[in-house]
């Protein structure tokens, strides 16, 4: 526990929602909903405007367009949230070489690490000078908390919330934590929370007075000890600069459940190579296949394989999940599968064997290349001695028919006569596009055509500010052109508890998220 509040964790208010109704000024002020479109769509984020409603992250889309039918309904950008956030990170890295993300729009900073404070004021100081600076480069607004613990610190920018910045001081810890419900604290879930609950313990203070042995009674040695000094205001974790991943993973959820096992097969096939695709941009391989199906009663089977060596191999991966899916009954129907890849390392069993072949004498021919080896098949090799291995001709593809294109609502497109606009709703072959960038100073107009039309074509996500209002954004405070309203109409946070909120969902919502979408 440190004497000063320099850890400092920031959390973006409203990060995916916000980041749209920057994006799109027809949306500014009015209730937006971000997450899966299909019937088992999830809500990623709502807009504090949304959240009047009652409408909360992980809630079944469904029921958000019950609480607030005339929402805006749009599916996930990933690229232009992971854009914003690597602006985030490289401000939080301009205070401190100790930055731990947390995910896109979370982070914990140690201030002292990088020299910028030492006391109250000095952390102050540099939490408002943060969200200054965050504001000028993103348009959009972060809330800041200080303390002298990790958890203490995101305690308080959950009061901060919308846009503040709370400041605990060392020696209060106590007394702010003991009307709060038990859930604020780490590791206190709905179950543990309602396991409390029934033994009369439902504020912090109640934890303080019950004592360690009574917690440890409940909830185990190592559970129960943990939890009591956290109720205590006990927490000398540090901030971690990098986190080894553990595993990566894809899963989709189906909009009807399916039944065909060629069908599943070919989906657990699909998500083997997006699965692939994540461990190779992360820089990873693994040795351990994992295949996940949630079928029809909602029951989940986990299966895995381990392979003799680490592999990025799609090929091999594609070939581990289908064995495991031989296992597994889908004859009733399957809501949800996925794959993932675990026991990471930073290299493949192939580069070991290519290593191998190098170092062989000349007379000892290499292995051909595409050989099966102790894992699988592997990637065609490079040169091998004076040998190189054929390479085969790309074959040309077919130009893309326009009218099997996919339009999601609130994706962007540009039009050749319209410029640059965002699909507000599709359907019965008709796509809608409201024609606005970020900069403008009102609502665009709205324009109507066939889903092939050819001067439609889908576009990349145009930034929140422009390259020349983000210069001399170091401190200035000046207010960006164009996202003055980004995130004027927000409300008091009314979803404060610190109960696990998701950050971020599988890209593109899933299969069968819809594009249709309610007009604001």
């Amino acid at each position: 526990m440190r004497a000063a509040p320099t850890i400092l964790h920031l959390d973006m208010d409203a990060f995916f929602a916000a980041a749209e109704q920057a994006s799109k000024p027809s949306l500014r002020g009015k209730p937006v909903v971000v997450g899966g479109l299909g019937p088992r769509g999830v809500v990623s984020t709502a807009s504090y405007e949304a959240r009047r409603f009652g409408v909360r992250s992980a809630m079944p889309m469904a029921q958000a367009r019950r609480l607030c039918p005339n929402a805006a309904y749009l599916v996930p950008r990933f690229q232009l949230y992971r854009t914003i956030s690597e602006q985030v990170m490289e401000l939080l890295g301009r205070l401190s070489p100790l930055v731990e993300p947390l995910s896109l729009d979370e982070a914990f900073v140690d201030l002292e690490a990088g020299g910028v404070a030492f006391d109250s004021a000095g952390a102050r100081a540099a939490g408002e000078r943060l969200r200054r600076d965050i504001r000028a480069v993103t348009g959009l607004s972060g809330s800041v908390g200080l303390a002298g613990s990790k958890m203490l610190a995101k305690i308080a920018s959950e009061e901060a919330k919308p846009d503040g910045l709370v400041l605990i001081e060392p020696g209060t810890e106590r007394g702010l934590l003991a009307p709060m419900s038990v859930r604020i604290l780490p590791g206190v879930g709905p179950a543990t929370g309602e396991h409390l609950r029934r033994a009369g313990m439902t504020t912090v203070s109640d934890l303080v007075e019950a004592g360690e042995d009574e917690l440890v009674r409940l909830l185990g040695k190592s559970h129960g000890a943990s939890l009591h000094r956290m109720a205590t205001g006990y927490d000398d974790r540090p901030v971690v600069a990098e986190r080894d991943a553990k595993s990566v993973s894809v899963e989709d959820t189906f909009d009807v459940d399916l039944h065909d096992r060629l069908r599943i097969t070919m989906e657990v096939g699909r998500l083997a190579d997006r699965c692939v695709q994540r461990l190779r941009a992360s820089g990873h391989s693994g040795r351990t296949i994992v295949l996940k199906v949630r079928r029809y009663d909602f029951s989940t089977l986990t299966r895995s394989e381990t392979l003799r060596g680490p592999t990025d191999d799609p090929g091999v991966v594609r070939e581990a999940a289908a064995r495991l899916l031989e296992a597994v009954d889908t004859t009733g129907g399957v809501r949800l599968l996925g794959v993932g890849v675990s026991g990471l390392a930073d290299f493949t069993q192939e580069d070991l064997f290519a290593q191998a072949a190098g170092e062989r004498p000349a007379e000892e021919p290499a292995e051909p290349a595409g050989a099966v080896g102790p894992v699988g098949p592997t990637r065609p090799a490079g040169p091998v001695g004076d040998e190189a291995a054929p390479v085969a001709e790309a074959e040309p593809q077919p130009p893309e028919d326009p009218a099997q294109r996919r339009w999601l609502a609130g994706h962007d497109v540009r039009h050749a006569e319209y410029g640059p606009g965002w699909v507000q709703g599709s359907g019965v072959g008709r796509v809608t596009v409201r024609f606005e960038t970020p900069t403008a100073k009102g609502p665009g107009r709205v324009r109507t055509f066939r889903v092939d039309d050819p001067g439609l074509e889908p576009a990349e996500p145009l930034p929140l500010v422009e390259p020349a209002d983000r210069e001399g954004g170091g401190g200035a405070g000046a207010e960006p052109k164009g996202v003055a309203g980004a995130v004027a109409g927000v409300v008091e946070d009314q979803d404060s508890p610190l109960a696990s909120r998701p950050k971020s969902r599988s890209e593109g919502g899933g299969p069968g998220s819809g594009a249709a979408m309610s007009r604001p």
